[in-house]
This record gives C-alpha cells, structure tokens and sequence, in this order.
C-alpha cells in the first residue's frame, strides 16, 4: 500500500515539468486510515509548495496522518515558510520521502526538525534512483552550482552528423524528433553554434506545446557576431535570446543585436572561441538548472574538451554516410590516443521501434582531471 502512495506522490511530482524550475518537482500524498485526503505538486509561479497544498486540501483531516513525496520537505524560510514547520503544526505523524534534499539550507535538517517534534521519518530507499533522475538538474545543481549540461545529437550508425554536399533530410525519424521535443521541453535552456544556425536557419524553440515556468533560453556562440538579423532566431526574440561572443567581435554589431533586444555577453576562451565554462557558470549564477547543446561537429568537441558536458543523448538513425568527409559528432583536434578517449559511463539504452534507438549516458570524470 505505501509504494502505491509513493508512486502517485512520485506521479504528481512529475506534473511540475517545466514548471517547477529552479525549484525542485514535488509531489505530495497525505494518507489517514488509508484513505487520500490531500493531494499537491509545486509549480514555481503557483509559489506554494506541494506539502502546503496537501495540507490545505486535507483541513483538519491532516493530523495524524502520513505524508508520501518525493523530497524531504524544506527546513528554511525562502519565497514560503518551512514546509516542516507545517506539518508540525498540522498535526501530520509520519513522512516518508526517498531522498535528503541537498540544498545547503535543508540538507537533512528538515527530517531532523520532524523528528524532534516526534513525527516518525521513513527514508523510501526503494525509490531513491527514481526520485534521483526526477530532479536530477535540481540535485546537480545544489551539489555543483551549476546546470546538469546534456550534449544532444542525431547521428547514423557510423557516427556522422552531416553530408559535405547536402543536408536536407532528416537522420532520425519523427517519432524521434517528437521524443528531443521532449527532451528541450525538460530544459531550461539550449545552445547551438553560429555555423548551425547559418546552415539550417533553426528556431531552437520548445514545440511540445506544453506551459512552462519560464522561456526556454536560445543561446547562440557566435564569435564574431555573424548572426542576421533576419534569422529566424534573431526575429523570434522576445528576451529569450542569448548571444555569447568574444572581444574581439565588432561592437557596432553587438549595438545593433542589443537594440533588438537580443542579450550579447563576452566571454573569451582559448583560440580566440568562447569559453564554455563561463557561460555554464554564467547560467548557473541565474539558477538555470539545465542546459542542452544541440550544436555542429566543432562545437561538440569544444563543449566535451572543457569539462562541461555531464551527459550524453545521442539518437541513432539507421543510416550509414561512410567518407572521410561526412562530418563526426565530434570534431576538432580530438583525442590522439585510445588511452585519452572520453568515458562514457552509466549506460541506458532507449529503444525507438522500429528501427532506432537512442544512448544516455554520463561523462566520467577523472579525478586526476
């Protein structure tokens, strides 16, 4: 009986996509005699957390009832009071959550403080990874201060990206488009280079249709500033545009892009490209949780050589380009030995019937790095 309360705080959790961020999603079920007698789940613009709405749902219903979410409930006063200090107050006499919250400011002291009022914690154990990969931006970013960067890439079997003659088509199928929609859908933001946008005039925008708490953020690395204005890019912005540039750019260009409202910052990184980590940590000091890179061959490279990149999704296409010209996921200099290659661990393989299929998988860093 409680996983099936679990799994339901764990579903209405998920209701939260896109709308949560830069808060976590949660979800909450409030059970007395095993019965439901309050339902929540947060959204950023609705403010209230999940526990409190539960909690207003149930009425006097709540005391001495058990709490199933997905997160320890928050210790510390931030845009609402202590979720703990509700549940207290309600009378609430059991939580089970699976996971600590790793904010610095709860950290376990939110299970304390339920604890020492006499409210009986059961840690889920069960549901731990799952509830994990249900915030994971959020838990990377209170571990790290920065967004959980994913690389994201349509490639046929021998690893091409692109043909040297022409690109029109498609790698992957529409059912697999359909799925990265999905996936920028999850996203706070992405990022593409100057040379794909030139190539396939893309808009980078969010299609599913679905609300979200905040636009997607377009980034565009573009170290000479040779965006159109005509772009499609350029004439969608509504201050969710971001070009990244370099000094040694035309500030009469940059003018120009600014008066349309478009955001240019300088960051200027090694071979006069821009640097990819002051831009990850430019987005991590604005509580962006996540970024997704869906970029060309050079970019690719540039992003998996500075260390940014934490995850891969790369959907296959059941093609086969061959030729010494067909451009490779990665480009650039690359790794010179097998010894040096990137690893790629924690491996899930998602099947796309009838024919493809799609690799996750997280970038192992090496301590000695």
């Amino acid at each position: 009986m409680n996983s099936q309360f679990m799994r339901e705080a764990l579903d209405l959790a998920r209701r939260g996509r896109a709308l949560a961020s830069p808060n976590p999603m949660v979800g909450a079920v409030l059970v007395r005699d095993g019965e439901v007698v309050g339902r929540g789940f947060h959204t950023y613009a609705g403010v209230e957390h999940a526990e409190t709405i539960a909690l207003a749902q149930a009425g006097e219903r709540a005391r001495g009832a058990t709490l199933f979410l997905n997160l320890e409930p928050c210790s510390h006063q931030g845009r609402t009071p202590p979720c703990a200090d509700a549940l207290i107050r309600a009378g609430v006499a059991k939580v089970v959550a699976p996971l600590e919250d790793p904010n610095p400011l709860v950290a376990g002291q939110g299970f304390q403080k339920l604890r020492e009022q006499g409210i009986e914690v059961e840690v889920a154990g069960e549901f731990a990874a799952e509830a994990s990969k249900l915030n994971e931006p959020f838990l990377h970013f209170m571990r790290t201060g920065k967004p959980l960067v994913t690389l994201k890439a349509a490639i046929t079997l021998d690893g091409k990206i692109s043909a040297p003659d022409d690109n029109q088509g498609w790698i992957t199928s529409q059912r697999a488009r359909a799925h990265v929609q999905e996936l920028r859908h999850d996203h706070d933001a992405i990022l593409t280079g100057i040379g794909t946008l030139l190539a396939d005039d893309c808009l980078l925008t969010d299609r599913t249709g679905m609300a979200r708490s905040r636009p997607l953020l377009r980034m565009v690395m573009d170290s000479q500033l040779r965006l159109p204005l005509d772009s499609r890019m350029a004439r969608s912005s509504a201050g969710d545009l971001l070009v990244l540039t370099t000094s040694a750019s035309s500030a009469g260009r940059r003018k120009l892009l600014e008066d349309r409202g478009i955001e240019v910052l300088v960051f200027d990184g090694p071979g006069g490209r821009v640097d990819f980590r002051s831009a990850v940590e430019w987005l991590g000091r604005r509580r962006y949780l996540s970024l997704m890179i869906e970029a060309g061959s050079k970019i690719n490279w540039s992003a998996l050589e500075s260390g940014s990149v934490d995850r891969v999704f790369f959907y296959y296409g059941p093609k086969i380009l061959g030729g010494l010209e067909a451009l490779p996921l990665a480009g650039g200099i690359g790794r010179r030995r097998r010894t040096d290659a990137i690893d790629v661990h924690r491996i899930t393989i998602h099947p796309i019937p009838p024919d493809e299929f799609a690799v996750e998988g997280y970038i192992h860093v090496h301590r000695d790095h």
